[in-house]
């Protein structure tokens, strides 16, 4: 058996009968297996289904079926994304045993390619953290030093991939979550748009900023399982579809047009991350692209503006959570009231529980007009921030995460944690597509990002700047 390598030459090892699924799935398992020992990428390994679908796949094989374009590659899902009758448990307590019913759509278009399907990711507990430490099932530690998080709070995601138990793997990104966790683990990884994919079957945490995302190795193994992924769905009404994933442009560095908000620049960021970044820009300068600071106006402000906005939405989405239909009930308990109270109180976390008081303060008919309102207004400022930018510009280029991969045992506060978002939160606030590729930093063989940002739905844009930055980067510039 190869290693892993890319979609295409996992795929051609079948097709050229080098390996059978069954085997090649066996030995990606039995790996998996032991590294997740250490790693914790995994809530939930899917042993018996990736065997049996292996299996599936080389009878087709042999009966001389047409392979679909994932045939036999290994693929993880976040485990707060749906699989008809296995374990969802977003990472809490709250949903320690619950098995859906249903199938997210997007989990229907990758089996349809005939992906093999290896197991359910860790996550901070219904995807709110930045390191996968609100996890119920603990961290999830980075495979370029296991010392050291992974990200989250698609953290077993990434080091799902990293690890190398997979090709590519599915998570989610309210304001950075695909993003920052494929930046930590030296990997791509893409939002698209928003409304590119489907959310059916994908556990809500604030509904105008979740998409679903993937991280792998390569740009062009991500816009392969992104093009899958895409497209409208009847279950879902703010899934439009988006054709630009499959799209890619050949750029030569002379046609580029990249604007840098200056916010970025003047944020407090690690010393090597700043120096990797002037120098990706300089070197970008060098061989003819068009690299300006522009000032914005409403960006500086997206932090405030993303907490106010995503708690706003996480209070009235966790009120599902009653333990009375679906969820951890509470054992002991004297009425309804009580039995609520108990069931929440136990099946929900901190950093969960911090952000429904939060959210629920804000939306109080004293402080919505004072807070919410406001923020709604500043929203559609940085909206008109970036359509500006685009006007004159191709794509934003920032570091994705101003911090490399920090040790698991230093407790930055939550405060901290936010503030590092700066770069990524305001591209989900804008419903925009962002990509991250990995630039090595340091000596401690660490990895900062550098995410590119283009317009609504004009994803190849990130995609096509990605692949020629991609190049650039194999080749140190």
């Amino acid at each position: 058996m190869k290693p892993l390598g890319t979609v295409e030459e996992i795929r051609n090892q079948f097709l050229n009968k080098e390996v059978t699924v069954y085997d090649y799935t066996r030995q990606v398992l039995d790996k998996l297996k032991e590294d997740n020992k250490e790693i914790n990428a995994y809530i939930s390994i899917l042993e018996d289904q990736a065997l049996e679908r292996a299996r599936a796949l080389d009878e087709k094989l042999e009966k001389g079926e047409k392979p679909g374009a994932l045939f036999g590659v290994p693929v993880s899902i976040k485990d707060n994304i749906a699989i008809k009758d296995t374990k969802m448990t977003c990472g809490s307590k709250m949903l320690e045993n619950f098995y859906p019913p249903y199938q997210a759509s997007l989990v229907d278009k990758i089996l349809a390619e005939d992906a093999v399907i290896v197991g359910k990711t860790n996550l901070d507990e219904f995807a709110m953290g930045a390191d996968t430490k609100t996890s119920y099932f603990g961290v999830t530690r980075n495979p370029l030093d296991p010392s050291r998080v992974a990200g989250g709070s698609s953290g077993g995601a990434g080091a799902s991939v990293a690890m190398g138990s997979c090709v590519l793997a599915v998570g989610t990104d309210t304001g950075g979550s695909v993003r920052q966790p494929a930046s930590l683990c030296g990997l791509v990884g893409m939002k698209p748009t928003y409304g590119s994919i489907s959310r059916f079957g994908v556990a809500t945490m604030a509904n105008t900023f979740d998409q679903p995302g993937v991280i792998g190795n390569k740009v062009e193994d991500v816009q392969k399982l992104l093009s899958i992924m895409e497209g409208s769905d009847s279950k879902d009404a703010t899934a439009l579809g988006n054709e630009s994933l499959g799209k890619m442009e050949d750029l030569d560095f002379k046609d580029m047009k990249i604007a840098i908000p200056k916010v970025y620049m003047e944020m407090d960021m690690n010393p090597e991350i700043k120096e990797g970044f002037l120098k990706i820009l300089d070197a970008l300068k060098a061989k003819g692209a068009k690299v300006d600071q522009v000032d914005t106006k409403s960006i500086i402000h997206g932090i405030v503006v993303y907490h106010i906005l995503v708690n706003g939405e996480v209070a009235p989405n966790m009120s599902r959570y009653d333990g009375l239909r679906f969820g951890h009930r509470t054992e002991d308990y004297d009425s309804v009231e009580d039995l609520f109270t108990k069931s929440r109180s136990e099946g929900f976390g901190n950093e969960v529980k911090r952000r429904i008081m939060i959210g629920t303060h804000i939306l109080s008919l004293d402080l919505a007009k004072e807070y919410y309102d406001k923020a709604l207004k500043v929203r559609k400022g940085i909206i008109e921030d970036f359509n500006q930018i685009f006007k004159d510009y191709d794509v934003v280029l920032s570091p994705t995460y101003p911090v490399k991969a920090y040790k698991v045992e230093e407790n930055l506060s939550p405060v901290d944690i936010y503030k590092a978002d700066l770069c990524t939160v305001p591209v989900n606030l804008a419903g925009l597509p962002g990509l991250t590729i990995p630039y090595p930093v340091g000596d401690e063989g660490l990895y900062m990002g550098l995410q590119i940002v283009s317009d609504r739905f004009k994803d190849e844009k990130c995609l096509s700047y990605g692949k020629v930055l991609e190049g650039m980067m194999e080749n140190d510039l």
